[in-house]
């Protein structure tokens, strides 16, 4: 069996899907280490190294800002008319949601202090 060491020595990032999923079967093996040990030092580099492999393999596009809302909606049981504080009036509430109207800089400070959406999510195109 290797040390610590040994196996801190061999890292390398990761260039494939096998040895991504060799390092998350060591991450796995870690998860439960003692604090401040050589083992949690070693969970730490590879757990770095595995993150920086999923953010490029693995990114999440940010969410589109009408479904965003749309989600919102459905989550707290809000309907169109619930929105009119937020957009200015019904028939900018369904211009927006019907994608006809982009959301104004307005909208979006209002929708993001009164529905707790994100600015950088309400501002994505």
């Amino acid at each position: 069996m290797k040390s610590i060491q040994q196996i801190k020595s061999e890292l390398k990032p990761i260039h494939s899907d096998e040895d991504y999923k060799v390092y998350l079967k060591v991450i796995d093996s870690l998860v439960d280490c003692e604090e401040n040990s050589p083992e949690e030092e070693l969970l730490e580099l590879i757990s770095i190294i595995v993150e920086d492999y999923e953010s490029v393999h693995f990114a999440i596009e940010p969410p589109d800002p009408v479904e965003a809302i749309k989600l919102k909606m459905e989550e707290n049981g809000l309907k169109k008319k619930d929105l009119v504080d937020y957009f200015g009036s019904a028939s900018r509430v369904s211009e927006v949601l019907n994608r006809k109207r982009p959301l104004t800089l307005e909208m979006i400070r209002r929708i993001h202090k009164g529905l707790g959406i994100s600015a950088a999510t309400l501002l994505a195109s």
